[in-house]
């Protein structure tokens, strides 16, 4: 009867929360594209000012990751959607198709229900509020549990924004004292879902009946092969490593590394701060990051140096990442996995069709569709690796951390939302951006003086292959 009950009460809260957003909503539907530009900047503005307090705010709560990674990525994402959206058409006519008399009208979504993770809460809100307000919408946010108190921060300031610029403050709404059943219900009753956090969770999107937008979890892994430059590799790899300490989920969780140049990278990563695990502290590592089956979340996402101490392995006080060294992937070589962590698993390869292999057997087991990059001066590679991973992106000579969401450096479009296409088990492969916060309608008038085209024009020799047709 209690658990009747608690979800009972769940669903009538939700419920409250739902026509608030709905009626609040209305206010949004009327906006120009000039007025949903400007909210969304202004949203934007905020979090670029207010980026340190949110991320120490978010630091004191959830205890990973560092303060200056988390300001660094707030003012980025802010920023780089801000560069997406200024060119975004959101409202009323977007397209027009003049040769096939086709026009294309952007509306409103309605309610978004957004989940919210425990790894990055305060980005994942102020990007969810831009984009679901550029499109017109209303955003009820479900927190993580244990990032509730910086989500509720962040919610309360843009709904302080809000009502001084005149709006109604309920476009952006947040559940108070999250739970379970609260964040089904939201699922349950929202108009689209855009889902980021665990698996599970966007598993429970799917099945809820309501659209939504998943993703997948990440594992990259990224090849060097003969012709890369192993340093700069190796500057890249610690830059994504020491970001928020691998908090991202496109943080590299392993390098397959060609065997003629492998020594030489190795020493290029040592050379940037790693520490290389000896055997015995490989057995260690594994007997600390994984607990019962599943990562400790004692130790993920914190300091190299807290992560030796919890497992006894003696790393010199200079060391601020950790290479293990691998072989096969699956339930029986953990490390393959996604970390969570700043620990890079390394594979050597000879031919290049072995490292292709390895990706995607490697991702196969942990991180299907996510993400992969190779450093290459070798364009037959590149685009042999791009055809036969089975991924959403891929990264060229780039930190993956800090490129495959959007950055100054590449044309991704900003993000904290990555689809990971039917690999990962994600109805998108895209980038997660504005464009999924709306409803479109097509205008379809007639094409005068049209003139089909011939069977010849259409099959071509494929009408001469008489005996593939016989009988038919």
């Amino acid at each position: 009867m209690q658990e009747i009950s608690r979800k009972d009460e769940a669903k009538t809260y939700v419920a409250g929360l739902i026509a608030r957003a709905r009626k609040a909503q209305t206010a949004a539907e009327a906006f120009t594209q000039e007025d949903a530009r400007r909210v969304a900047a202004c949203i934007g503005w905020l979090a670029v000012r207010r980026a340190e307090a949110w991320g120490q705010a978010s630091f004191d709560e959830i205890k990973m990751g560092d303060v200056e990674s988390k300001v660094a990525r707030t003012k980025a994402r802010a920023r780089g959607l801000m560069r997406d959206i200024n060119e975004a058409k959101t409202v009323g006519v977007v397209e027009v198709d003049e040769a096939k008399q086709l026009v294309k009208i952007a509306k409103p979504v309605g309610v978004i229900g957004g989940i919210v993770p425990t790894t990055v809460p305060e980005g994942v809100v102020f990007i969810k509020a831009m984009n679901s307000l550029l499109g017109r919408n209303a955003i009820v946010l479900a927190p993580h549990p244990r990032a509730a108190k910086i989500t509720y921060q962040v919610v309360d300031e843009i709904r302080t924004l809000l009502k001084r610029m005149n709006l109604p403050e309920d476009l952006v709404i947040c559940i108070e004292k999250p739970n379970l059943d609260k964040t089904n219900e939201l699922m349950r009753q929202c108009d689209l879902i855009i889902a980021t956090g665990g698996s599970g969770l966007v598993k429970a999107a799917y099945s809820s009946g309501t659209p939504a937008y998943g993703v997948g979890a990440g594992n990259v892994v990224t090849v060097v092969d003969e012709t890369a430059d192993v340093k700069d590799f190796a500057r890249k790899i610690a830059e994504s490593q020491l970001n928020d300490l691998a908090s991202g989920c496109s943080t590299e969780n392993a390098a397959v590394i060609q065997r003629n140049v492998y020594d030489a990278a190795v020493a290029a990563m040592i050379g940037e701060g790693a520490y290389l695990c000896t055997p015995e502290d490989k057995e260690k590592l594994q007997a600390t990051l994984w607990k019962d089956g599943h990562l400790n979340g004692d130790v993920i996402i914190k300091p190299a140096a807290h992560i030796a101490e919890k497992a006894g392995i003696a790393m010199p006080s200079d060391r601020n990442w950790i290479l293990v060294e691998e072989t096969g992937y699956g339930p029986d070589y953990p490390f393959s996995g996604e970390k969570l962590s700043v620990v890079v698993a390394l594979y050597k390869y000879d031919a290049f069709d072995e490292a292709i292999a390895l990706v995607n057997g490697i991702q196969a087991y942990s991180g299907a569709g996510h993400s992969c990059g190779i450093h290459s001066f070798d364009e037959d590679h590149i685009l042999k690796f791009a055809l036969a991973t089975k991924t959403s992106r891929i990264a060229v000579r780039m930190a993956q951390g800090k490129s495959n969401a959007g950055n100054w450096n590449n044309g991704m479009p900003f993000t904290i939302t990555l689809g990971c296409g039917t690999w990962g088990g994600n109805i998108s492969s895209e980038n997660i951006t504005w464009k999924h916060h709306i409803n479109t309608t097509w205008v379809a008038r007639e094409i005068r003086d049209f003139k089909a085209p011939t069977d010849e024009e259409l099959f071509g020799d494929v009408m001469k292959e008489t005996t593939l047709f016989e009988g038919y």
